[in-house]
């Protein structure tokens, strides 16, 4: 079902991003076309390498990058991408992206986005069940982001809850319904 899609993959500063590569390369095995747009913490988990060399394609993570397109790289990346996956999703981003501030990569190309958002959260358990998170997930599934809901199991900091980001294949599954 994923065949010939383009999906910008956004990945914000959570432990969960080591699951990124996997993700990539399970996208691309249903032979979707994966182009990854990360935040400045997302590239303190996962390097910049290992994403370009397992997706293929340049990573864009800063804004004032040298223009490689006929617009500016926000724009020209949300042109191109058929859907935007956002995984991991930090309380950040998610904050970032309900109150419209747009002051990275990521959170540019998700306000210039005109076509499926997929938001798959990952934090602690507390963080997670915060109303003010709480509130933000409400606001963006009102502008019809669906969010891919994070499942319950042992978390970074040691804790159990609800917070861990739904494993790639689940994430993959989901997209193929979706889609």
């Amino acid at each position: 079902m994923l065949q010939g899609k383009r999906i910008l993959l956004g990945i914000s500063g959570g432990i969960a991003a080591y699951k990124c590569p996997e993700l990539i390369r399970q996208l691309i095995a249903e032979n979707a076309e994966v182009r990854v747009i990360a935040t400045a913490n997302a590239l303190q988990f996962v390097t910049a390498v290992t994403l370009q060399t397992v997706s293929r394609n340049r990573v864009y993570f800063e804004v004032f990058e040298p223009l490689t397109h006929f617009s500016t790289e926000h724009i020209a990346h949300a042109d191109w991408g058929d859907a935007l996956l956002v995984a991991p999703a930090t309380a950040n981003i998610i904050g970032k992206f309900a109150s419209g501030i747009a002051d990275d990569a990521l959170s540019t190309t998700f306000l210039a986005f005109d076509k499926p958002v997929f938001i798959a959260p990952a934090m602690n358990n507390k963080m997670y069940e915060h109303p003010v998170v709480q509130r933000n997930m409400r606001q963006l599934q009102a502008f019809g982001v669906q969010f891919i809901e994070p499942s319950y199991g042992e978390l970074a900091c040691g804790t159990e809850g609800k917070g861990r980001m739904e494993e790639p294949e689940n994430i993959v599954a989901y997209l193929d319904d979706a889609l």
